[in-house]
């Protein structure tokens, strides 16, 4: 897997993963998938997280992660893009509040806020059970691939 990836941080947070940290995680991600990708990783705050998901997705509050697919607008005829995959915007304060509520390791959940984050713009989604189950599925076994542990299972048990 040859991954260029760009991290933005635009808040500073002594619990952010460092680039190699988010290198390592969208390489587990792609494994298999893309044997090439670009990818631009920006870590926000509250604001532009709730900004982005009022704008994109109709939501007025900030969210853990937004995935923005890159499309080669329709004027373009060759591909001079090559392999850029997308954008990730990952809330800092909303994957730290989680983590702490959900009882996880921070590190664990930012990995799963990461690898979830790709799979989208791979195109996997979760609207429906089907669908849930093998985005799902997916991130277990990329996770579990990375150390981690199943970040659903406290939902299973319920």
């Amino acid at each position: 897997m040859n991954l260029l990836l760009e991290v933005q941080r635009v808040v500073e947070d002594d619990g952010i993963p460092g680039p190699m940290q988010f290198q390592a995680w969208a390489e587990a991600a792609l494994n298999g998938r893309l044997e090439q990708a670009e990818l631009v990783v920006r870590i926000v705050g509250l604001e532009e997280s709730r900004q982005l998901n009022h704008e994109y997705r109709g939501q007025d509050k900030p969210t853990n992660v937004l995935s923005f697919p890159f499309e080669v607008p329709e004027v373009v005829t060759d591909d001079p893009v090559g392999d850029l995959l997308g954008d990730l915007v990952i809330c800092a304060p909303v994957v730290a509040d989680e983590a702490a509520a959900q009882n996880k390791p921070l590190e664990a959940h930012w990995a799963h806020m990461l690898v979830h984050g790709v799979l989208h713009l791979l195109g996997f989604d979760h609207t429906t059970d089907a669908e849930a189950e093998q985005m799902e599925g997916l991130e277990v076994e990329i996770l579990e691939s990375l150390g981690f542990s199943d970040p659903y299972q406290s939902e299973r048990e319920l």
